[in-house]
């Protein structure tokens, strides 16, 4: 008995929905739904225009709850109207949008349409839209016209929870075109989009290199340790002495030798002039 309950509820709730779709148009109806309350039923409308929806006076709306009272056996339902802000963004009335358009000015000025919702929507926020126009456009054989801009997921869990979606029909002489509108949102989590976080830089803390003192006496190891220092620093400053001698020295060396081979390059040449 639950699951035709639950049955019986979700196909009047379609029902509802389908009937608000109808006699509804040209008013910016995005969604519809169905909340069961202590008091009644309530029908929850998402709309862009919602002074339409209610009329002068309430009127509009006070026959659209008697409408619902008797043809779905309502108790006491109550309709509540949501207006929403950004429309471009909602794909259910851009597809009634270009419906619309289709409807007015024909064929002819299909790719226009399209390329101006797109635009639209891009402009909007949205990541990605893509628009696919089926039937007999523009000649008698039926064809699918896809516009499409930005980022769409096609497949995975996003696709299926965050990517917005709306089919609509417009009514033609030619026949009956489809309209199907895919929407992907700014605020979506994508699961490739991967943020690295910088890691904080750690101060390095300066140490002063003198030696502990504990009951006002140095510790024998800080002694050692500074005794050691200072040993090796000598050890290093008298290599560096020995070098510079030995450089010294060399160049003495190669200035002694200068004059000397002067002197028997003269003598050589005093000897063949001679001769």
């Amino acid at each position: 008995m639950d699951q035709r309950n639950i049955l019986a509820k979700k196909i009047k709730e379609f029902e509802i929905q389908e009937f608000v779709g109808v006699t509804l148009k040209g008013v910016g109806l995005s969604k519809t739904k169905l909340v069961p309350t202590p008091l009644g039923e309530k029908i929850i409308i998402d709309a862009s225009r919602p002074g339409l929806i209610v009329g002068r006076k309430g009127q509009s709306i006070k026959n659209l709850t008697s409408l619902l009272k008797k043809k779905f056996r309502l108790d006491n339902p109550q309709i509540e109207i949501n207006e929403i802000t950004d429309v471009n963004l909602d794909p259910e009335i851009v597809a009634e949008r270009i419906a619309n358009s289709l409807e007015r000015f024909g064929l002819s000025r299909f790719k226009g349409v399209g390329h101006k919702t797109m635009s639209d929507v891009m402009a909007a926020g949205a990541l990605g839209i893509e628009i696919i126009i089926s039937g007999k456009v523009p000649s008698s054989r039926a064809k699918r016209w896809r516009f499409y801009q930005g980022y769409l997921k096609k497949c995975g869990q996003i696709s299926i929870d965050g990517v917005r979606k709306a089919y609509k029909i417009a009514q033609l002489k030619t026949g009956s075109i489809g309209i199907t509108v895919k929407i992907m949102p700014s605020d979506i989590e994508l699961p490739d989009n991967i943020s690295l976080a910088k890691e904080p830089v750690t101060e390095v803390e300066v140490v002063d290199a003198e030696p502990k003192k504990t009951d006002g006496k140095p510790d024998e190891k800080a002694k050692d340790d500074a005794k050691a220092d200072e040993v090796s620093k000598s050890e290093a400053v008298e290599p560096e002495k020995d070098m510079k001698k030995e450089k010294k020295a060399k160049v003495k060396k190669e200035k002694e030798k200068k004059p000397a081979k002067k002197k028997a390059v003269k003598k050589q040449a005093k000897v063949s002039n001679k001769k």
